[in-house]
């Protein structure tokens, strides 16, 4: 009677029942750390933005939304981020957008030991300069995650850093 009762509930239930969600293995959840409300400050301790994290798309992406804290030439910086784990890649990877028109594809990304490595291409800045952007998440726990941006001019050898922000939890 039992199995006559599981035949009927998964009849009736359909495919789906049975499917597993597209996303729903463990890579796909090694930037979940970042989820969540922060405030970012930079090195000497003053606030930089706001960025909400979020969980979208059936949790196939992570949703980024930055706000500046000031106004720079008359315009309060923001931006958006589109991140995913690319299964058919085995990489990371994050498309960025702003207010300023700028866009980057940082399509080339992994996770390691607790922290989370987005990089560039080498790409043409202007005429004479090409230049590799890498980002480092680390997990500090799960009130702070430090965002570090570095930039390359000769594919890779040394890196300058961009920024440096420390993303606090928001209560």
């Amino acid at each position: 009677m039992k199995k006559l009762l599981l035949y009927i509930l998964l009849f009736c239930a359909g495919p789906a029942a049975l499917a597993q969600k597209p996303c729903s293995k463990p890579e796909y959840r090694q930037f979940d750390f970042w989820i969540g409300e922060w405030e970012a400050f930079g090195p000497k301790g003053q606030k930089a933005g706001d960025s909400r994290i979020s969980l979208q798309l059936d949790s196939c992406t992570i949703f980024e939304e930055w706000t500046s804290a000031t106004v720079q030439k008359g315009l309060r910086f923001a931006g958006k981020s589109f991140n995913m784990y690319n299964a058919a890649q085995k990489k990371w990877q994050q498309y960025w957008v702003d207010n300023s028109g700028a866009s980057t594809s940082y399509f080339d990304g992994h996770y390691e030991e607790g922290k989370m490595i987005l990089q560039t291409a080498n790409e043409r800045i202007n005429d004479s300069t090409w230049q590799i952007q890498r980002m480092t998440f680390y997990n500090l726990g799960p009130d702070k995650v430090r965002q570090h941006g570095e930039n390359s001019n000769d594919g890779g050898k040394t890196w300058t850093t961009s920024f440096d922000l420390e993303y606090r939890r928001k209560k």
